[in-house]
């Protein structure tokens, strides 16, 4: 009787491990495709800081800094690729919905 209570016991516990497995298996799987996704920019923004860089270059004119509302069009680019701007989740996927801080700090930044 009591191997039958430690068999059900075990199987019972074998069962919260396979659903612990596939919840982990799947916070991996998503972390694989946020992390593809931020190296994808992060490569985009290189480029497009090694293609200024070029064209300033050429221009023969030094670089000071980025203009005026320059980083806030990067931010608003960035949500709309997606991406969470606001300081609680910076970074992170936003699965296709609006996030009302994101939408805050940028109509804020746009003068409103």
């Amino acid at each position: 009787m009591d191997m039958k209570k430690q068999i059900g016991e075990l199987y019972e516990q074998l069962g919260e491990l396979q659903g612990n497995l596939g919840d982990l298996l799947e916070e991996n799987n998503r972390l694989k495709v946020e992390n593809h996704h931020l190296r994808n920019h992060l490569q985009l923004v290189q480029d497009e800081e090694d293609a200024s860089e070029d064209q300033a270059q050429t221009n023969q004119s030094p670089k000071k800094g980025n203009p005026p509302g320059e980083g806030y069009d990067n931010l608003a680019r960035i949500y709309e690729e997606g991406f969470h701007i606001c300081n609680l989740q910076f970074g992170s996927p936003r699965r296709d919905e609006d996030c009302i801080f994101c939408l805050e700090l940028l109509t804020k930044k746009n003068g409103s």
